[in-house]
């Protein structure tokens, strides 16, 4: 005899069915986001601390993004940017602080100085990768003051 189950049973089963398939799925996207975060943190380092082109721009996707409005669009933009630095701002270094991926996005939290013995920069860039390369990104920037309403610190 066949028996016919409810349909709320139905959709209880499925359900469950598809949420025991996701932890896989969740390990692979997380493993995915960490090799993610390493791209990025190598990225930072090979251009804004190397200043090095064509170390970083292999770090870089067919296309590159720049949604910085001083900073010109494709690799040519980025090379540029890091010509500037290299001849203004030659000690220029940037510390990542903090690193979160969220799909093909990674943020990073940074503490940037141009010049040594300066306060510097607290930035928040984002990034977003196609394929494990980086093919898009924005920035916000702002200055370290030298008097805080609060004793929190920025980083």
């Amino acid at each position: 005899m066949l028996r016919l189950i409810p349909a709320r049973t139905a959709l209880a089963v499925t359900a469950f069915a598809l949420l025991a398939a996701t932890p896989a799925a969740g390990a692979a996207d997380a493993k995915q986001m960490e090799e993610n975060k390493k791209t990025i943190a190598a990225f930072y380092d090979a251009a804004l601390n190397q200043k090095d082109f064509e170390k970083a721009s292999q770090y870089i996707g067919p296309r590159y993004t720049q949604h910085n409005p001083g900073a010109a669009d494709g690799p040519e933009g980025l090379k540029a940017f890091l010509a500037f630095l290299r001849e203004k701002f030659p000690n220029n270094h940037s510390e990542i602080k903090r690193i979160f991926a969220d799909g093909d996005y990674v943020i990073v939290h940074v503490h940037a100085v141009r010049e040594p013995g300066t306060r510097g920069n607290a930035i928040v860039d984002i990034f977003k990768l196609e394929n494990g390369k980086v093919v898009e990104h924005w920035d916000v920037v702002q200055p370290i003051p030298e008097k805080a309403a609060n004793e929190n610190g920025m980083f």
